[in-house]
């Protein structure tokens, strides 16, 4: 992941604010979408703009397009990292404060290791690991117990439980796509999954009858530039940066933005979307924070000697 060339250092700052912020606003641009478009149309049009956007991107660059059995996996993961997560978060954002959605969402890493543990068998269970996940699972507990909210509003039944459905959605993808064939290039097998997945969005909107309803001209100035801001700074831009910082800085440092994101999606919720940084969101934020950290620290070392790094990962970061 180094190079002989070494960018100037203020261009590796730069790269890293951007996938640090950038992807720690994105949860309260959707919450400001959503309160003025359907949420699934919503969705659909952001990644469906951005997947095609980095789709010709890499053709333009000499990239082959994926073949039949490359588009059905980037298909299947498009439904459940996309169609899935996706449609889950942004309509649960009605509900929820971005910030808690963000939290939430870090969670995703003990998520998969419940999967791997429980079902596949495939991670063992050692102390360390178990103290990891059980602080997780306290955490989640935490934001979610509705009889003790320490002071803030009870967090919605429903937004929760979709947020719930949002990680295990992407958890079951992140573990499928070890078994899928997808293309060789991750950013195109991160365009192919974000098409695949938008198209999908685009069709529960109009099963929902969301196209019925949508009315353009009535949509704020504001609700619009977040959709953009979605589209552009949050996938192409913030994606570039990420793939650009892989050539020159270790994964696990440059993976640290899982952490950075929802503390960012926190104050920024509380800062510009009015939303209550209580004790219970601190307490939450805090425990899951630690427990993804022990985590991912331990995943890392056991992973170290591989080369391959997981499409769920790719994928996460091109969307983010």
């Amino acid at each position: 992941m180094t190079d002989s060339y070494r960018p100037a250092s203020w261009k590796i700052l730069l790269a890293f604010a951007i996938i640090y912020f950038v992807w720690g606003s994105t949860y309260l641009a959707i919450r400001i979408g959503v309160r003025e478009m359907p949420p699934f149309l919503m969705a659909g049009l952001r990644f469906t703009a951005a997947g095609l956007a980095l789709y010709l991107w890499m053709r333009l660059t000499g990239v082959p397009s994926p073949n039949w059995h490359e588009w059905r996996g980037a298909t299947i993961l498009g439904t459940l990292m996309f169609l899935i997560d996706y449609a889950c978060l942004f309509w649960a954002e009605q509900r929820v404060p971005s910030g808690l959605a963000a939290v939430i969402l870090a969670a995703i890493p003990v998520c998969i290791t419940l999967l791997e543990i429980i079902f596949l068998r495939s991670q063992r269970l050692t102390l360390r690991l178990a103290l990891g996940l059980a602080v997780g699972i306290v955490g989640v507990a935490v934001l979610m117990n509705p009889s003790s909210s320490l002071g803030e509003a009870p967090l919605d039944r429903a937004g929760a439980i979709a947020l719930l459905v949002a990680c295990c959605g992407w958890s079951v993808g992140t573990i499928v796509s070890k078994r899928l064939v997808l293309p060789e290039s991750k950013a195109m097998s991160a365009a192919a999954q974000m098409l695949s997945g938008g198209v999908q969005l685009l069709l529960l909107a109009a099963v929902a009858g969301e196209f019925t309803h949508f009315q353009p001209y009535s949509v704020s100035r504001i609700a619009w530039f977040s959709l953009l801001y979605l589209i552009i700074a949050g996938s192409i831009i913030s994606y570039t940066a990420y793939v650009w910082l892989l050539h020159y800085e270790s994964p696990t440092k440059v993976g640290t933005y899982a952490y950075v994101n929802p503390v960012v999606a926190v104050i920024l919720g509380a800062a510009l979307g009015g939303e209550t940084l209580g004790r219970r969101t601190m307490i939450g934020t805090a425990l899951i924070l630690v427990s993804v950290v022990a985590i991912t620290t331990i995943r890392g070392r056991q992973l170290s000697g591989s080369r391959k790094e997981s499409e769920g990962h790719r994928a996460r970061a091109a969307a983010d």
